[in-house]
């Protein structure tokens, strides 16, 4: 059966499973297809794999006009297939050679139709017309095709017109090895229902259902209600007689290979967080006592343009990726400056970093991003520094020393030997106040008179331990100083989060609505379907994944948005925040 299978037309999707913008997974006799309409109006149905690495393109970005692989940014051309750019090769056009196998499609019956050889036209069924069709959902069921074609013909259901009865007659019209036409009748009331089983593989098959008939004004819900339920009970039925039987071999389909020598290309991004950039450790050395300094020159070319306040993703030879900032100083674009503390609950970051980096080690990293950007327009500037949240504030510092602006720098550590880049240090001279050994009530006390004295057009940088940072915030509130004034980064979350809740979330500007279940994030979801969305640290604390929100209440999780901002409730990270109401429509 399955070897005159790859002859006929089968409807492998329905059309509302193909909005614009989007890439539906498809399946049919054990192959995998990147399904997508393009803004033409054209349906592609490609193998679902990139030609470079093999990754899905079903999680790809559809642009309208280009499919393009999350994986390395490889992308191909609607209708063709054809690669159209490859990132690692941006003065180069690829090779004619490197196209994807496509498949035929044919849209009809508010079904998506395909085979991989097939021959003749798609069913045709007599008397149904295209604007008198419902679709209804297509039901996925562990078992093979031939014994759910079988059990459709006993298939009982009521018209369309009278399904709150329990008398209606069902016959038999048409019947084959994927198609089954009934036709249902209660008195007057009369519908035809066709079917048609999608062969997945051979033990996994979809039911596909139309009604034919015009419905009455909102009847529509309850009939799809009917049969929703009557078909999950078939599935039901058929998945425990198929579980007695003997599994199946899957079946096999063949994939073309393309040429190593076309596909094999540098490894440019991993897990949705780019790291285009290749550099070299010029220099490492000890900055302070636990805290590793790395110099980070290009490898070719030069560095993108930064802010004080950036910071880039380090992609670790471990397979790690962390997240630190630039210490550098107003007009040192020839490299980047960071620096590592050795943390005692290292998770494997802060260890590769200082145990296993050397001089003259590659590294891959993104480009500079700033969540935590400076303001140059203050009338006097506060910065509160507690041990390694020294960074970004060091390169802020030395941009207003640089230009004369009137600043303090308040540098807490415990000892001395833990104030990290001293010859940076110094250049600040007597704007740095280092305040060493304090404890956690003399470093409360301490804040109140750092912070005293506020007015209009100070402004206040904090940045170090989460403890430290919200007795900052609170004080600082206490004596009057405006949200807007304070601005903080935190290095981690180290809040618990609550991942317990689902919920919908609708992507307005992509037209897709989504799941997000317990145990996984919007970001993950997002990505799952194909949405590019740039991400940092991914645990609530950089502001690099976030999204605004147009309707629906968050469940702000985060470290990054201010109280009145998480009040507002404009905002959300789509790294750890979820939603209190049933539903968010977010902004993208």
């Amino acid at each position: 059966m399955f070897d005159t299978a790859k002859t006929r037309w089968h409807p492998i999707a329905a059309s509302q499973d193909l909005p614009f913008r989007h890439v539906f997974h498809g399946q049919l006799l054990g192959r995998e297809f990147a399904v997508w309409r393009a803004d033409d109006g054209y349906i592609n149905v490609w193998e679902n794999r990139c030609l470079h690495r093999g990754v899905r393109l079903s999680i790809g970005i559809n642009d309208g006009r280009e499919l393009k692989c999350q994986y390395h940014g490889w992308r191909y051309s609607n209708r063709t297939a054809g690669c159209t750019y490859i990132p690692a090769h941006p003065a180069d056009a690829p090779a004619r050679t490197i196209t994807n196998r496509t498949f035929p499609s044919i849209e009809r019956y508010g079904l998506v139709w395909s085979a991989e050889e097939p021959l003749g036209a798609t069913p045709e069924i007599e008397g149904l017309a295209e604007d008198d069709l419902l679709v209804l959902r297509g039901i996925p069921v562990n078992a093979p095709a031939d014994l759910v074609a079988s059990a459709l013909r006993s298939y009982r259901f009521q018209p369309s017109g009278r399904i709150e009865g329990d008398a209606a007659g069902v016959v038999i019209e048409t019947a084959g090895d994927f198609q089954v036409v009934l036709r249902a009748g209660d008195g007057d009331a009369q519908t035809t229902a066709i079917f048609f089983v999608q062969p997945v593989d051979s033990d996994r098959s979809v039911i596909r259902g139309l009604l034919g008939g015009r419905l009455e004004e909102g009847r529509r819900l309850a009939v799809l209600r009917h049969h929703n339920g009557l078909l999950t009970r078939l599935r039901d039925e058929l998945e425990r007689e198929a579980a007695t039987l003997p599994a199946s071999a899957p079946l096999d389909a063949a994939i073309e290979r393309v040429s190593p020598e076309l596909a094999e290309m540098p490894e440019l991004a991993t897990r949705g967080r780019k790291a285009a950039i290749r550099v070299q450790v010029a220099r490492k050395w000890q900055a302070a006592n636990g805290i590793a300094g790395f110099e980070l020159r290009a490898v070719k070319g030069l560095l993108p343009t930064f802010q004080p306040g950036a910071h880039i993703d380090v992609h670790m030879p471990s397979g790690l990726i962390r997240q630190y900032s630039i210490i550098n100083g107003p007009g040192e674009s020839d490299s980047f400056m960071i620096g590592v503390k050795r943390e005692r609950e290292s998770r494997g970051g802060s260890a590769c970093m200082h145990e296993a980096v050397r001089e003259g080690d590659v590294l891959a990293i993104s480009e500079p991003r700033n969540n935590f950007p400076l303001r140059r327009d203050a009338v006097r500037t506060l910065f509160v520094a507690g041990g390694i949240g020294v960074t970004p504030l060091l390169a802020m510092a030395q941009v207003l020393h640089h230009q004369g602006l009137p600043h303090a720098f308040h540098y807490f550590a415990q000892d001395a030997g833990q104030l990290a880049f001293r010859e940076r240090l110094d250049r600040l001279k007597d704007t740095l106040v280092p305040e060493l050994g304090l404890t956690p009530e003399a470093t409360a006390a301490r804040l109140r008179e750092i912070l005293a004295g506020y007015r209009p057009g100070m402004h206040l940088y904090l940045c170090g331990p989460g403890p430290m940072l919200e007795a900052a915030r609170t004080i600082a509130a206490e004596l009057g100083w405006q949200e807007q004034a304070v601005h903080f980064e935190y290095f981690k979350n180290s809040r618990e989060i609550d991942d317990s809740s689902s919920f919908e979330v609708a992507l307005a500007r992509s037209n897709i609505t989504l799941k997000v279940p317990a145990g996984r994030t919007i970001l993950d979801v997002m990505r799952e379907a194909g949405i590019d969305m740039p991400s940092s640290c991914e645990q609530g604390a950089c502001g690099t994944c976030v999204a605004a929100v147009i309707e629906g209440e968050p469940d702000h999780q985060d470290v990054y948005l201010t109280e009145a901002e998480k009040a507002s409730g404009m905002k959300i990270m789509t790294c750890v925040s979820r939603a209190k109401s049933a539903r968010l429509i977010l902004d993208i």
